[in-house]
């Protein structure tokens, strides 16, 4: 997670009252994103030069850091996210 990563084109977001619904276009899979601030985490991807830098800048803390890191994790493996040029 110390590479610069986007939300994959092919993926739409629509934010919801407990975090957001993730569609891939591609893959016709659906995502639940069930906490707001991972929300705010995937939406500081495209201009943070890392995925922890996107933890920082959604204000994460610290001790919450691994959490999040992981449903990153989860959401590259599945295309929802995607490595990009940093």
């Amino acid at each position: 997670m110390d590479a610069a990563w986007r939300l994959n084109p092919q993926v739409s977001v629509r934010p919801e009252p407990f975090g957001a619904l993730l569609y891939h276009f591609g893959t016709r899979k659906l995502s639940f994103l069930k906490d707001r601030m991972l929300l705010a985490v995937v939406e500081h991807l495209d201009e943070a030069p890392s995925a922890v830098a996107a933890c920082d800048q959604a204000g994460v803390p610290v001790e919450d850091r691994g959490k999040y890191l992981r449903a990153l994790d989860t959401l590259a493996v599945s295309t929802m996210i995607e490595e990009r040029a940093a």
